[in-house]
């Protein structure tokens, strides 16, 4: 069996490159740059006051000083003149600075007829001028391979990029298989089960910047799982649910291999999913992941997750953390165990209970503790690596 690492490296070299499209800037957030971006202008394009009050040149400040107002520069409206000693010029919060101009002094700190402004004892001295370009010059790069956030589309809206190159998202085709299932809202027999992980998977898929086509879940016959997997061949990825194992009904190896599956490996050291296979079916990349609910959402943040990364052109997630565990752990046997947990007050809690098919514990978790294969047992104290399940970004 392959170690978890071993896995996940075959399965990072089955990812196509990246692909390019256009799109508007105002619905970019959440997508993925595909290539860096300049500015096309200076932020601020001009010298800009960061408080309303008067424009004036510094040698001309002392108390009791009095300053003709020759004018006024207004946040999209400057004022075209050159300003002289002597001379002051009422100006407003992101108005332009004139020419001659060196500082302005705020409104409180003034008294003023109109015509005249007398400058007041005990001034801020403060400048308050945005020096051009402050923010960002023409030509400042920002950089590629980055989800875009709020605070990205703000910055690039100011570079003025209406429409932006982003990686295309990922079409993956999920497969849930297996006759216990029904869909969420059917009715299921006295020997069916709601399938969950179809969704889960989804859900995780869909966050993660693919679109996800799901397809009804596919019956353990040869013929029908056959037919499922050919409604894949549009796909850029396709990711099988159940079926993986060695039971009579576990066709989707024998099946997928009848249809062009080049099989990379089968069976890994890990728990919960063992039984997770990847290859490609007819060159599009395939990951077949255990129909267990838990198995196949621990798969999918352990392998999915960073597959996506690659297929997006996204930088691969930053090292695991270690945090100290609550209580001690017993020793582990020859597969590395992912563990659903909590973290509270600094602490790796690690839930008593940890069969693949509990949910509800899985839905109680916000990281995965690792520990690793032939472990000879954890203090508590101990430092544990740990998964966070948290926000993808």
């Amino acid at each position: 069996m392959l170690s978890v690492a071993q896995a996940r490296a075959h399965i990072l070299a089955l990812a196509p490159l990246p692909l390019r499209e256009i799109v508007p800037l105002a619905s970019a957030a959440g997508r993925v740059l595909f290539e860096p971006l300049t500015a096309s202008r200076s932020q601020p394009p001009f010298a800009a006051s960061s408080m309303d009050g008067y424009a004036a040149k510094r040698a001309d400040l002392h108390d009791g000083a009095v300053l003709t107002i020759v004018g006024e520069s207004a946040a999209g409206g400057g004022w075209d003149g050159q300003l002289q000693s002597g001379q002051a010029l009422r100006i407003f919060t992101g108005a332009p600075v004139p020419n001659g101009a060196d500082t302005v002094i705020i409104q409180e700190d003034v008294t003023s007829d109109g015509t005249y402004i007398t400058l007041g004892q005990n001034r801020d001295t403060a400048q308050y001028i945005r020096p051009a370009g402050d923010d960002f010059l023409v030509g400042q790069m920002f950089g590629a391979g980055r989800r875009l956030n709020a605070q990205h589309i703000a910055l690039l809206a100011a570079m003025n990029h209406a429409y932006i190159p982003v990686a295309r998202r990922p079409i993956v085709a999920l497969v849930p298989t297996g006759n216990e299932l029904v869909n969420v809202g059917e009715i299921a027999s006295a020997s069916q089960i709601i399938s969950s992980n179809n969704l889960g998977l989804k859900a995780l898929i869909e966050q993660a910047g693919a679109l996800v086509r799901l397809l009804p879940i596919a019956p353990d016959t040869a013929t029908g799982l056959s037919a499922t997997l050919a409604q894949c061949a549009e796909a850029d990825l396709i990711v099988t649910l159940g079926g993986a194992s060695v039971g009579d009904h576990d066709l989707v190896a024998t099946v997928g291999q009848k249809a062009g599956l080049k099989l990379d490996f089968y069976k890994i050291a890990m728990r919960p999913g063992k039984p997770l296979m990847a290859g490609r079916l007819n060159g599009i990349p395939m990951v077949g992941l255990p129909g267990n609910p838990v198995s196949s959402m621990v798969c999918g943040y352990v392998f999915l997750l960073p597959l996506l990364r690659a297929i997006l052109g996204l930088p691969q997630a930053a090292p695991l953390q270690r945090l100290p565990l609550a209580a001690a752990l017993p020793p582990n046997g020859k597969r590395t165990h992912y563990m659903r947990a909590r973290i509270a007050d600094g602490l790796v809690h690690i839930h008593q209970r940890q069969d693949s098919s509990l949910l509800s514990v899985l839905a109680e978790s916000d990281c995965l503790a690792i520990q690793p294969n032939d472990d000879p047992g954890m203090p508590k104290g101990a430092l544990i690596e740990i998964m966070p399940l948290s926000t993808i970004s």
